[in-house]
């Protein structure tokens, strides 16, 4: 294309149109992205895939199929938490509380730890609820893995899992439930932190319960996590 053609057309009664239309559109285009719920990115923080958290697991079995009634079924408990509020799945790592500087039995009362204290709101509120959440097959020696989307990295991991005798499916989970049987120490930055635990004389179904102090501010994740020792 000759200079004077170039010249031409920006100097088209037209070009003024078309840019603004150019601009219009890319602007509308901004605003569906700021509408999309952010499972990733900048803000991404992370949480326990493996065994998997409540609200993970829920958005990753159902988060491109969320509003299928056949999840009632298949997923009741999943299904519930869905149509409680669909930002706990959407931002599955996003589960924390600030502030609590290491004082987690102080900070999330009994009954409520699944949700860190009806953290943000009370979006997750409904991961305190007993019933029969989907479960990870685990044998008594299994690896936690916390997927840490953030590269936060951890000041410790604390690993804790219920005692024989209690029922996820009926009874709300309290400190006096959980045992403490693994801790590390700091772990630097890494997409994916792995913590081996035993967990000897568990049968049947028990939560998981992670504790991540993250090291890049005082910020405390607590994460449930289902599981069956089989």
């Amino acid at each position: 294309m000759t200079r004077e053609r170039t010249e031409n057309r920006v100097n088209s009664p037209h070009a003024g149109r078309r840019w603004g239309v150019r601009v219009v559109g890319l602007l509308s285009a901004v605003a569906m992205l700021l509408l999309v719920p952010l499972a990733g990115g900048a803000s991404a923080h992370g949480s326990v895939i493996d065994p998997p958290s409540r609200n993970y697991g829920c958005w990753d079995r159902w988060g491109s199929d969320f509003q299928n009634p056949e999840m009632a079924d298949q997923d009741p408990m999943c299904w519930a938490a869905w149509q409680a509020d669909t930002n706990a799945m959407w931002n599955w790592n996003g589960l924390y509380r600030e502030g609590v500087a290491g004082d987690h039995q102080g900070a999330i009362p009994d009954g409520q730890l699944c949700s860190a204290g009806l953290t943000g709101d009370g979006r997750y509120a409904a991961m305190d609820t007993p019933g029969a959440w989907q479960t990870a097959d685990v044998q008594n020696d299994f690896t936690v893995n916390l997927h840490d989307q953030a590269l936060h990295g951890a000041d410790y991991l604390l690993v804790y899992v219920t005692k024989q005798g209690f029922d996820p499916t009926t009874d709300e989970l309290g400190w006096g439930d959980l045992e403490l049987l693994a801790e590390t120490e700091r772990i630097a930055p890494s997409s994916n932190m792995l913590v081996d635990v035993s967990a000897p004389g568990r049968t049947g179904h028990h939560i998981v319960y992670t504790i991540w102090q993250a090291s890049h501010s005082d910020q405390s994740y607590y994460i449930c996590s289902d599981v069956n020792f089989g």
